[in-house]
C-alpha cells in the first residue's frame, strides 16, 4: 500500500486539475438549475483528497527516504522527452503547504463569495492554480518548471481579471500579465541556452554540467541574468514589482494564495537554480542588490498605503526580497525557512483582511476603526499573524530572521541592517493598520459590523492555530537551535527592531483622514512612498515612451517609405505593360527581331569600355 501511494504521488497535482475540469459545466453556465455551489463542493472535495494523499506520502517518505518518478512525455527514435518528479520530504512538504492553504482558502471563499454569480468559475480557476503550484513543487526539470510557471502566469491573469466588468480590473489583469511576461521571455532565453549547452534540462544533469562548465564572464553574466529575470517577475521584485499591487483588484481568497505560495513559486524555482547561478559571473551581486533594494523600498511603500490589501502586498515583495538575499548568499535553508514562515503568516493576514472587507464592504483604512470589540476572532488572528511575521519570540518569523542574522554574523553588516530595517518597518506598518482598523472609535461603516460566519471563521481559526504551531513543526524536524546555542546578540537585535517598529507605529499621531503633513519635506516623502517611488511614471517616460516613439517611426516608414516603394514598383510595371501593348502585332517575326535587337544591344554593352568600366563583363 505504501509503495502504491508513493508511486501515485504524481496524481496529487492532477486532483486540482481534475477539480478544475469537473467544475467547468457550472463555470461556463451549462448547468444553471443547481446554482454554482456544487462546483465549489466538487473542487473542495478533490483538494481535500489531494491533501490527504500528500500527507500519507509525506509520512511514508520519513521512513523510506526520497525517490524519483519519471514521466515519459514523448518517445521516438533518437528523442526522449521525459519529466522527472522529485519525491522527497521537502518537495512533498512544499506540495502539502500548497494544498493545505488552498483547502483553507477555498473554504474561506465559500463564505466570502457566497452570493457571487461567478463562484463556479472562481473555483475552476482555483483548481487550476493549485494544480500548477503542486506540480511545480514536485518538478525536477527546468522545462517542466517553466511550463508550470507559464500556467501560473495565465491563472494569475484570469483570477486578477475575475470581475472583468470593471475597467480597473481589466487594466490590472493586463498589466500583471504583461509585467510577468517580460521576466518569462528572458527566462525562456536562459532555458534555451542551458538546453544547448548542457544537453538536458533535468536539474541533476544541469548541476553536474555547471560543476564542470567553464563559462566565460560575459556568457555567465548573461545566462545568470536570464535565469534571475523569471523569478524576479514572479516574486514581484524591482523593477518587475508593480503587478502585485495591481493584482489586489482580484478576489481576496485568490490574494490569500497569491501572497503566500504563488509568489513563493518563483523563489522556489530560483532556489532550484542556485547551484547553476553560483557559477554565473555576478549573479550573487545581482540577487543581493535586487533583494535588498526591494526589501527596503517595498517596506517604505507599504507604510504609505491606505488600501488594506495593498499595504500587505508590498510587504510580500519585501520578504521575498529577503529570500533573494539568502539565495544570493547561498543560504538555501534560510531561504526555505523564510518562505515557509512568511507564507503561513501572510496567508493569515490576508484572511483577516478578507473578513474585514466582507463584513464592512470597505478596504480603505481611513474609513475603518473600532472593529476589535466587534470581531474578536479576526483581531486575534491579525495579532497572531503580525507577531509571526515581524519576529516575535518564539513564533516562526522570529526564527527566520534569527537564521538570517546568525548566518551572516557581523561579517556582512549590510545584510543584517537590511533584515533589521525590514523587520522594524513591517512592525510599524502592521501596528498602524492595527490602530486604524481595530482600535479607536467606530466609524460609520464599522458601527454595526458583525463577526464573520462559520465558513470564514473556521479556516481563520485553523490558520491561526497553524501559525502558532509553526515553531513546534520546526522543532519536530530539528530546525531550531538549542537553548544553550542561542546567539543572544541576534535575539536582542531582532526583538529590539520589532519593538522599535511597534513603538513607532503605536506612538505616531494618526487621524482618520491621514491628512497631508504641513512640512513640504514630509509631503514629498509621503507622495514618494504612496506612489511607489514614481516607478510607474518613470516607466511611462522611458520604456513606454520609447516603445511609442519606435512604433510611430515604424508607422511612418511603413506608410511613406515602404508603401511608396511598393506603389512605385507597381506603377512602373503597369506603365511598362501599357507601353509594351502597342508593340504587340501578333507576328512572330516581329518578336524575333525585337529579341535579336535586345540581345545585340546587351552584347554591345558588355563588350564596350563602359561595360568593362562598370564590371559587366566580369
Amino acid at each position: 500500500m505504501a509503495d502504491i501511494l508513493v508511486a501515485t504521488s504524481w496524481l496529487v497535482p492532477c486532483y486540482g486539475l481534475l477539480g478544475a475540469l469537473a467544475t467547468l459545466p457550472w463555470a461556463t453556465g451549462w448547468i444553471k438549475r443547481t446554482g454554482p455551489r456544487p462546483a465549489a463542493y466538487l473542487n473542495f472535495s478533490l483538494t481535500f483528497i489531494a491533501f490527504v494523499h500528500g500527507l500519507l506520502v509525506f509520512r511514508i517518505l520519513e521512513a523510506t527516504g526520497p525517490t524519483e518518478l519519471i514521466w515519459h512525455w514523448l518517445s521516438a527514435p533518437g528523442l526522449d522527452i521525459a519529466f522527472p518528479l522529485s519525491i522527497t520530504p521537502l518537495s512533498v512538504g512544499a506540495m502539502e503547504l500548497v494544498t493545505g492553504l488552498s483547502l483553507l482558502a477555498q473554504l474561506f471563499a465559500l463564505g466570502y463569495m457566497e452570493k457571487d454569480w461567478g463562484l463556479g468559475r472562481f473555483f475552476a480557476l482555483m483548481g487550476f492554480f493549485e494544480a500548477a503550484l503542486s506540480g511545480l513543487a514536485l518538478s525536477n526539470s527546468l522545462l517542466l518548471s517553466y511550463m508550470l510557471l507559464e500556467l501560473l502566469t495565465l491563472s494569475t491573469y484570469l483570477l486578477v481579471g475575475f470581475w472583468y466588468a470593471q475597467p480597473l480590473v481589466v487594466t490590472a489583469a493586463r498589466d500583471a500579465f504583461l509585467t510577468k511576461r517580460v521576466g518569462d521571455i528572458l527566462l525562456l532565453m536562459g532555458v534555451v541556452a542551458l538546453a544547448t549547452q548542457a544537453g538536458s534540462l533535468d536539474f541533476p544533469v544541469l548541476y553536474d554540467w555547471a560543476e564542470n562548465a567553464n563559462l566565460s564572464p560575459g556568457l555567465g553574466f548573461l545566462l545568470g541574468l536570464a535565469l534571475i529575470a523569471g523569478p524576479t517577475g514572479k516574486c514581484a521584485q524591482f523593477p518587475l514589482h508593480l503587478w502585485l499591487d495591481e493584482a489586489m483588484e482580484g478576489p481576496n481568497p485568490a490574494s490569500i494564495m497569491r501572497n503566500s505560495v504563488v509568489v513563493g513559486a518563483g523563489a522556489y524555482v530560483l532556489i532550484k537554480l542556485q547551484p547553476i547561478l553560483v557559477h554565473c559571473y555576478g549573479s550573487d551581486v545581482i540577487l543581493i542588490t535586487l533583494g535588498a533594494v526591494t526589501a527596503i523600498g517595498a517596506s517604505l511603500v507599504a507604510m504609505a498605503q491606505i488600501d488594506v490589501k495593498r499595504a500587505l502586498s508590498h510587504s510580500t515583495s519585501a520578504y521575498l526580497g529577503l529570500v533573494f538575499v539568502a539565495v544570493g548568499s547561498q543560504w538555501i535553508n534560510v531561504a526555505y525557512l523564510v518562505l515557509l514562515t512568511h507564507g503561513i503568516a501572510k496567508a493569515l493576514l490576508f484572511m483577516t483582511m478578507g473578513c474585514v472587507i466582507n463584513t464592512t464592504n470597505c478596504q480603505d483604512l481611513t474609513e475603518l476603526g473600532g472593529l476589535g470589540k466587534r470581531m474578536p476572532a479576526t483581531v486575534t488572528a491579525f495579532v497572531v499573524g503580525s507577531a509571526a511575521l515581524v519576529g516575535v519570540l518564539p513564533l516562526g518569523g522570529f526564527w527566520a530572521g534569527y537564521r538570517v542574522i546568525t548566518r551572516v554574523g557581523f561579517e556582512q553588516p549590510g545584510i543584517v541592517a537590511v533584515m533589521l530595517i525590514v523587520n522594524a518597518l513591517t512592525a510599524l506598518n502592521l501596528m498602524r493598520m492595527m490602530r486604524l482598523i481595530f482600535l479607536g472609535a467606530p466609524q460609520p461603516k464599522t458601527r454595526r459590523a458583525p463577526e464573520v460566519a462559520w465558513p470564514m471563521a473556521v479556516p481563520l481559526v485553523s490558520l491561526t492555530i497553524l501559525c502558532i504551531l509553526v515553531p513546534v513543526i520546526l522543532a519536530r524536524f530539528q530546525l531550531l537551535p538549542l537553548a544553550a546555542d542561542l546567539d543572544w546578540t541576534a535575539v536582542v537585535l531582532l526583538t529590539g527592531s520589532g519593538i522599535i517598529g511597534m513603538a513607532a507605529g503605536g506612538l505616531v499621531n494618526l487621524n482618520r483622514t491621514w491628512s497631508r503633513p504641513l512640512q513640504g519635506q514630509l509631503r514629498f516623502l509621503q507622495d514618494l512612498f504612496a506612489y511607489d517611488f514614481y516607478v510607474d511614471r518613470l516607466y511611462r517616460v522611458t520604456v513606454v515612451a520609447g516603445v511609442q516613439i519606435l512604433s510611430q517611426l515604424s508607422t511612418w516608414l511603413d506608410r511613406y517609405v515602404v508603401d511608396n516603394v511598393v506603389n512605385l514598383t507597381g506603377r512602373a510595371a503597369l506603365a511598362g505593360g501599357e507601353l509594351l501593348k502597342y508593340g504587340t502585332s501578333g507576328q512572330s517575326q516581329a518578336y524575333l527581331v525585337l529579341i535579336f535587337t535586345a540581345l545585340l544591344i546587351a552584347g554591345i554593352l558588355l563588350l564596350s569600355p563602359l561595360g568593362l568600366t562598370l564590371g559587366w563583363g566580369g
